[in-house]
């Protein structure tokens, strides 16, 4: 879940919770409005620990290899 819908969850979540004053079919909408901002609030901090771990930095501690690269001079250019 990215953080648009995160965001999105919550906003639905708080215009059920504390916008609307209706039950449907014995469901409250308050109950259902609390259940996705609950879901949203967590998909945001989840989706906050994931990009989290992808701005570590991972360093090599082993040396490079270097080649060296010998350049013949003994060949005449060509005509």
């Amino acid at each position: 879940m990215g953080i648009g819908t995160s965001i999105f969850l919550i906003a639905v979540g708080a215009i059920l919770t504390f916008a609307l004053d209706a039950n449907i079919g014995g469901v409250s909408l308050d109950v259902v409005g609390w259940i996705l901002m609950a879901a949203g609030v967590l998909g945001l901090i989840m989706t906050a620990l994931v990009w989290g771990r992808r701005r570590e930095v991972v360093t090599r501690t082993e040396p490079v290899e270097y080649r060296q690269v010998e350049q013949r001079r003994d060949v005449a250019p060509p005509l």
